[in-house]
């Protein structure tokens, strides 16, 4: 079995996958290590790669908020189960050389599991469940569909050199283990969100509590901003689920379930972009608004120069600004959001 795990770990099995793609470090651009890995031995900063562009890109305050019916509680708990798993287990992402990294920003995180993996199978194989009871549609090419996105997500991690095969194989198999364990409760948990008068309590109260008890680490890293961000979109959303069904407003299907697919036509795709877009709008919007108010108030509050570039990593601002910016994210997009295509007619 230690075989087994090494020979998974190794990361010329990455460099090697990413050789068949065609992407190879350039020479002479790689550099002492040494002097830039925080404790768990991955670098903070990047080399440059062939094919790839300086830059950098926020995944940050990126997250995009997935939903199904109200069954999102596997992918919450997936989600943070894998987050602090990280953090605790501090296993290293593949050194380079030999692996090619193209997304350095989180490079000084730790690897195991890939939480992209995570996520891609959580969220592929709740929908894959949750649905045939509700839309009627062919399981097998459901599971074919499930089970491609999650591979591809995983086959891209290993691609952008931030994971094992190792840390991908472990993100699916814990995912698998979590979702088998969740499923028989799904209806159950469903029916309290909705429907108990303490789910916005316990949602909003546990999930702040969880992001304040992160696991602290000895250097700053992006992962407690990360599962904050998570966290409070997921408390946004379930107090927004429970607002819904109170007012009766929860956009169930017409007919008798599960109901046929909709046809695919023109006019389908058209209001299908433009709910696209007036929905990207609004939750940038929010998230613009929220995020600068509530950083100024912490400021403030905190008596912190706004110029500090370290002030949002004081765990007293990243969690309380972070949670309350992607709750409000959370509401509107299960409040205000179908309303506005409502208004709209692009229902």
């Amino acid at each position: 079995m230690q075989e087994l795990l090494a020979f998974l770990q190794d990361p010329e099995l990455v460099a090697r996958f990413q050789r068949r793609c065609g992407l190879y470090l350039a020479e002479g651009l790689t550099r002492d290590h040494d002097k830039t890995r925080p404790a768990n031995g991955a670098p903070i900063t990047g080399e440059k790669t062939l094919g790839h562009m300086d830059g950098s890109w926020d995944h940050q305050d990126g997250n995009i908020n997935y939903r199904y019916k109200q069954d999102s509680v596997p992918v919450e708990i997936v989600m943070y189960i894998g987050q602090v798993m990280k953090d605790l287990l501090k296993l290293p992402r593949p050194p380079s050389p030999p692996v090619v990294k193209l997304e350095t920003r989180v490079d000084a995180e730790y690897g195991l599991p890939s939480t992209h993996a995570m996520a891609a199978t959580a969220i592929s194989f709740t929908l894959l469940l949750s649905a045939p009871s509700r839309v009627q549609f062919c399981f097998q090419i459901g599971l074919l569909i499930a089970a491609t996105t999650s591979s591809l997500v995983s086959l891209s991690r290993l691609y952008t050199g931030m994971h094992s095969v190792l840390d991908v194989v472990c993100g699916v198999l814990i995912t698998a283990v979590l979702i088998l364990l969740t499923y028989p409760y799904w209806e159950s948990f469903d029916s309290f969100q909705l429907t108990s008068p303490l789910s916005p309590i316990i949602a909003l109260s546990l999930l702040l509590f969880l992001s304040y008890t992160y696991p602290e680490l000895d250097y700053y890293s992006t992962t407690r901003g990360d599962t904050t961000t998570i966290l409070g979109v997921c408390a946004g959303c379930s107090v927004g689920y429970w607002v819904n069904a109170q007012l009766g407003h929860t956009f169930e299907p017409q007919g008798l379930l599960p109901v046929p697919l909709p046809t695919l036509t023109a006019l389908s795709v058209a209001r299908s972009a433009g709910r696209s877009l007036v929905g990207v709008a609004t939750l940038v919007g929010t998230r613009q608004i929220v995020k600068k108010l509530s950083l100024d108030l912490l400021y403030s509050w905190y008596n912190v120069l706004k110029t500090d570039p370290n002030a949002r990593r004081r765990k007293e601002i990243e969690v309380p600004s972070k949670f309350v910016t992607y709750t409000a994210v959370g509401l509107v997009n299960s409040i205000l959001v179908n309303r506005l295509f409502v208004l709209l007619g692009l229902l």
